[in-house]
């Protein structure tokens, strides 16, 4: 997994922490936008994966903390 370099289309896995409760784990999904933030951060938006909504009933979320998002290698 690498976590430079993400850009829009990519595959991704996402960390939701304890403010999720049980739901606190990795999610799957693709970044479907990106707002930059600052020089160094940026919001991504990510749209779950199938799997990951009916577990969390959500369809998309952003991320902020880059240590939450990691780019998976193509196969």
């Amino acid at each position: 997994m690498v976590n430079e370099g993400i850009q829009t289309g990519d595959r991704v896995r996402i960390y939701l922490d304890s403010k999720f409760g049980m739901n606190e784990g990795w999610y799957h999904g693709t970044v479907i936008r990106i707002d930059p933030y600052s020089e160094h951060r940026s919001f991504y938006w990510v749209q779950l994966d199938d799997e990951a909504r009916a577990v969390l009933n959500i369809r998309e979320l952003s991320v902020f903390n880059p240590k939450n998002i990691q780019k998976l290698k193509k196969a």
